[in-house]
């Protein structure tokens, strides 16, 4: 749940209001889109949602916890994908969900369990013992996925996930969003294009 959530900056020229009252309420087995050109606010939206960012104004809570209170329950709470991939090139699709499910405390077993999953279910085993530097967008999109699912988080937030796709690509990933979905997911999906 986000309630009137105020957001700006302090540039050379003066002040930028980026986000001016939003509020939108994200439940569990459905998609919910944001939608809005290019400086719109969507990703400045969405960093508050996932901590990166605090609000001026407003507040956000995500399975009931306040986001201002515990943001680390918070972060635990959640999947995200930002539109800075931040896939390292010298590191496998398989060792950027390791290192990930590390850092949440998963167990080598768990780990292996979800990385197999996430694999079969983006269609990556024949690329998730590669070092990603010479990816495609397509591949290092389903490696950053990968990584922000391996915990198994109930929510999940997506920025502009398509972005730079191929046509046979976007399919695939508008069925995995689908899935999520019919997982049961809370699932956040930002976008510039209205097809979307």
């Amino acid at each position: 749940r986000a309630h009137d959530l105020h957001k700006s900056f302090k540039t050379k020229t003066g002040t930028v209001n980026a986000v001016s009252g939003v509020s939108f309420q994200a439940h569990d087995g459905q998609i919910t889109g944001l939608l809005g050109p290019n400086g719109a606010g969507k990703t400045t939206t969405l960093r508050m949602l996932y901590t990166l960012m605090k609000p001026d104004r407003g507040s956000i809570e995500v399975d009931g916890i306040d986001v201002a209170r515990d943001p680390v329950a918070v972060r635990r709470a959640l999947g995200v994908l930002p539109v800075a991939r931040g896939v390292y090139k010298r590191l496998s699709g398989r060792e950027h969900s390791i290192s990930l499910a590390r850092l949440h405390g998963l167990s080598p077993q768990h780990t292996t369990e979800r990385v197999a999953a996430l694999s079969a279910a983006l269609d990556m085993d024949e690329i998730l013992d590669r070092q990603t530097e010479g990816f495609s967008q397509g591949q290092r999109t389903k490696t950053a996925i990968a990584r922000a699912l391996v915990h198994d988080p109930r929510n999940v937030i997506l920025d502009e996930p398509t972005n730079g796709l191929d046509v046979m690509t976007t399919r695939a990933m508008r069925g995995f969003l689908r899935q999520l979905r019919e997982e049961g997911r809370c699932v956040i999906f930002c976008s510039h294009i209205m097809q979307e």
